[in-house]
């Protein structure tokens, strides 16, 4: 066993002692028949940046860069073959997993505690998975790499289900503002969300759109200042966000809930207490950075809030993030 105790208001070991994909135990195919009977237009909305969006924001992702190997004869591109017609181009990328529309892995994020009950904090991840031993850093030979916890098995899980929608910026417009568990539920009955155990919930805060005018050039100060964003203090939202069942939390903003990177809370806290609940302690997967504007708004225009989703992510072994283009049917 990887762990003696596991932290307290987690499912460590609920789905067994060597999971790892956490709540998208929950998307049983019940699950994915109730996104389907959502479709009854049949109109489809991509919920992807263009991958080199927002621009340079984050000093430790970076844009793709496309690149072409050179053959004997010249770069694989335009390519001609003496001996027929045809002409060719292959290339490759150099992609940073993080850098635009994303999911986070349950390898993202974990924290230092005290699973072997000895009063030593270890690094530790989801359902106890170690640093060093199951997440491999790049001084190790094998690494970097996720040996456990990869977004490969995330992609293997099948990502698909029903999707809800909570637009935000219909209510508390694109300001900055704070979302605890008053403002959800005042939300969530206003535009009548009704969430289920085994949903993907999504929410429009208006940044994708602020991401979308800046044209790759992000002015991140006005970012920061931008749209809804989940207050990971409130202990009643995390419990609502357990209880519901949800699978996963999608935003169109960066990081899906407020936080102040120059007040950090100390040695003992985490300065994303959503993260902490979502990735370390329940399995609840992050997507980050996805574009909802056109969907929230015929959404809402339709009196509707639930829809289909497809979103796989990148089945990338060892990886602890991927890239996703998600595809909304209506």
């Amino acid at each position: 066993m990887r762990w003696k105790r596991r932290p307290e208001g987690s499912n460590w070991g609920d789905f067994g002692p060597d999971d790892q994909v956490g709540r998208m135990n929950f998307l049983t195919p019940e699950r994915r028949l109730a996104g389907i009977r959502e479709v009854r237009e049949g109109i489809a909305f991509t919920l992807s940046l263009p991958l080199d969006y927002p621009g340079a924001m984050i000093a430790m992702r970076k844009p793709p860069r496309l690149f072409v190997e050179q053959l004997d004869d010249g770069p694989a591109y335009n390519q001609v073959n003496d001996h027929c017609s045809d002409v060719m181009c292959d290339d490759g990328v150099v992609l940073y997993t993080q850098f635009s529309t994303q999911w986070d892995s349950l390898a993202h994020m974990g924290q230092k505690f005290d699973a072997d009950g000895d009063g030593l904090a270890e690094k530790v991840y989801y359902n106890g998975y170690r640093a060093d031993e199951h997440l491999l850093g790049p001084d190790h030979p094998e690494g970097p790499c996720a040996k456990a916890l990869g977004i490969e098995n995330m992609a293997a899980a099948g990502i698909q289900g029903r999707g809800v929608m909570v637009n935000f910026k219909a209510v508390y417009g694109k300001e900055y503002f704070w979302v605890g568990y008053d403002e959800m539920m005042r939300t969530l009955e206003a535009q009548k969300v009704d969430v289920q155990k085994g949903d993907f919930l999504l929410m429009h805060t208006g940044y994708d759109e602020e991401v979308l005018a800046m044209n790759r050039q992000p002015d991140k100060s006005k970012l920061d200042l931008t749209g809804s964003v989940l207050n990971g203090n409130d202990p009643r939202l995390l419990k609502w966000i357990d209880d519901s069942g949800i699978v996963a939390i999608c935003s169109d903003n960066l990081a899906v809930e407020g936080y102040d990177w120059n007040a950090p809370p100390g040695a003992d806290h985490p300065i994303l207490p959503l993260h902490e609940l979502c990735l370390f302690k329940l399995g609840i997967h992050l997507g980050e950075l996805w574009l909802l504007h056109e969907l929230a708004d015929w959404l809402l225009a339709h009196e509707r809030s639930a829809f289909l989703l497809t979103a796989p992510p990148l089945r990338l072994p060892g990886a602890v993030g991927s890239p996703a283009t998600p595809i909304a049917t209506v």
